[in-house]
């Protein structure tokens, strides 16, 4: 399949009018389900509004309504430019260079990607075959003890499957208490699970997993196929990221950040553009009610 490049983007959503019928199209494939015809009719778009018309009573329905995008006054087509420029770049954007790109204010700028974050999150299959497990802190440059210890870091503990994909968590501590139920919770039973020498690991082989340790303090980061490279690569580019692109990045929201980094990793090899898969997610973080009858969920 061909790069979907800024050309693309152009040329597949021209205007507000193409980004509204790309998201109709989305939340009713087959059709949509008139609330009061009770069934699939032919609707019709009101001229100035975002909404269709049922051609049989006249029922409006609005596609934008339970989405990211419901109420907002800023155009349709600048939040799809946002969700492009957010896919597209591999360590981030910043929402003050949206500001400038979109020519809008900053709290706008901000709204938007604080919304287009929430599609990032995504729920994870769970991780099978050898699965790497280590845990990485948070924070600025403080005086005093490096590494872990180190008072004022947020703890983020994280799970890679070998050619697979990543999960990451903010944590309270590194205690057992606070790892081993997301391993319980993202691995599958009798997975490889690798982990560095922190005594906090040492119940990973009585959970039902095989355990390999690294001993890292033994200056041994590699022995056979054991090692923990893969995750200990993906905390190196989030913190690129952060340090580089957002500067600072408070407690409260690391969660939010993080899920678009694992985002972007975890899709990084899919044959669908990126931003066409985050697109495709807005109807799916709809409401239900409002959701497609192919999403509804009992």
């Amino acid at each position: 399949m061909k790069r979907y490049t800024i050309h693309t983007f152009h040329k597949q959503f021209p205007t507000d009018t193409a980004c509204l019928e790309y998201l109709k199209t989305a939340r009713w494939p087959k059709g949509i389900i008139c609330p009061t015809c009770k069934r699939v009719t032919p609707h019709h778009r009101i001229v100035r509004r975002p909404c269709y018309s049922c051609d049989y009573c006249g029922h409006h329905v609005y596609p934008l309504a339970g989405t990211i995008f419901h109420k907002s006054p800023t155009r349709l087509r600048s939040w799809f430019y946002a969700m492009f420029l957010m896919a597209s770049t591999r360590c981030g954007i910043a929402a003050k260079q949206l500001e400038r790109e979109l020519g809008v204010t900053y709290k706008t700028a901000w709204r938007i990607f604080k919304q287009v974050r929430l599609l990032m999150d995504e729920g994870i299959s769970p991780l099978t075959g050898q699965v790497e497990a280590d845990e990485s802190y948070f924070g600025g440059k403080r005086s005093g003890k490096r590494g872990r210890g180190a008072a004022g870091k947020q703890v983020v503990m994280g799970l890679s499957q070998r050619k697979g994909r990543i999960v990451a968590k903010v944590k309270p501590d590194a205690s057992t208490a606070s790892l081993m139920p997301t391993i319980k919770e993202y691995v599958m039973p009798k997975s490889t699970v690798f982990t560095d020498e922190l005594p906090s690991y040492n119940p990973v082989g009585e959970a039902g997993y095989v355990h390999r340790r690294v001993h890292h303090s033994s200056k041994v980061y590699v022995m056979g196929d054991a090692h923990t490279n893969t995750i200990e690569g993906f905390w190196s580019l989030v913190k690129r990221g952060i340090g580089g692109v957002h500067h600072v990045v408070g407690s409260a929201y690391l969660q939010h950040y993080l899920d678009t980094y694992t985002f972007r990793w975890n899709h990084r090899n899919d044959v669908m553009p990126m931003f066409s898969t985050l697109i495709d997610r807005v109807p799916i973080c709809s409401s239900v009610s409002w959701a497609p009858a192919s999403l509804q969920t009992s």
